[in-house]
């Protein structure tokens, strides 16, 4: 709270201020819905439905975010380096797939790179029986929305890592060099590590982010959270209900998330301290 005389004072008014009100509303409506649910065949049933497809909509968040950072490192260091065609063809790719909607690339994906890709193997494997006999049918859509959110966030990360590593002071890695450490043991040893604590709140958006845009394996007809929601209020006509409750089961992932993010950078603070 400023005070007559230009201070700031942290008096009872200040610390109401900076209260989570936000975080009071949100326990009021979870505590109403849970309630709800208890008592009402219809969330109840609702609820176990929606709940059978938390573990799909976890495991494709949990499949592609690693490999998204994986392709976002390497591509961070395709766009530092000083070779020009590593930098080009880089660059060609962030700005190709952070130009395209993540849903178009994910028809492209799943209908235009797949099975491109199985007649490619079944060409080279032609004297094979099991490749041979191999069909785009063969592919499970799941692994095709991995492939695409993979490619789709794997640019954000290459952008976010670029960053995190061209905020460095150059003296870091001269440092380093000038230690006796070879070129991939200063990246490894001494410019990763800080990159990562620079850029950990980034990567947790982004991780957040995939997440909700995991929703859009129900375009394809995979059974996640949002097609069992989809499903159940075209049977049943109960579009609120369903609706509301979906929003409730990503919003309590995205603050669990939120939550996990924040205690990660908190460590990360202390240990640099």
């Amino acid at each position: 709270m400023i005070g007559p005389d230009g201070h700031l004072y942290s008096g009872p008014s200040g610390r109401l201020a900076r209260a989570p009100w936000w975080a009071l509303a949100l326990a009021l409506a979870a505590t109403v819905f849970a309630w709800r649910t208890a008592t009402s065949a219809l969330y109840a049933d609702i609820f176990w439905r929606i709940l059978s497809g938390l573990g799909v909509t976890l495991a494709v968040t949990a499949a592609a975010f690693p490999l998204a950072v994986a392709l976002g490192l390497a591509t961070a260091l395709g766009l530092v380096s000083g070779h020009p065609v590593r930098r080009n063809a880089a660059a060609l790719y962030v700005q190709v797939a952070r130009g395209v909607p993540i849903l178009v690339q994910i028809f492209i994906v799943a209908f235009v790179a797949v099975p491109l890709g199985v007649d490619a193997l079944r060409w080279a494997g032609h004297g094979s029986a099991a490749l041979g006999g191999l069909r785009a049918s063969d592919v499970p859509m799941g692994a095709r929305v991995v492939a695409a959110l993979v490619c789709a966030y794997g640019a954000f990360e290459a952008e976010t890592i670029r960053g995190g590593l061209t905020s460095l002071h150059r003296g870091q890695a001269e440092a380093a060099r000038a230690l006796g450490l070879s070129q991939r043991q200063a990246l490894w040893h001494v410019l990763l590590p800080q990159t990562v604590r620079r850029i950990l709140p980034t990567l947790g958006n982004d991780l957040i982010s995939l997440l909700k845009d995991s929703s859009l394996v129900s375009v394809l007809g995979v059974r996640d959270m949002t097609q069992e929601a989809r499903l159940y209020a075209s049977a049943t006509f109960r579009y609120t209900e369903s609706l509301t409750l979906l929003a409730l089961f990503y919003l309590a992932l995205t603050l669990v998330l939120a939550m996990g993010v924040k205690a990660l950078e908190h460590r990360y603070r202390r240990h640099a301290a």
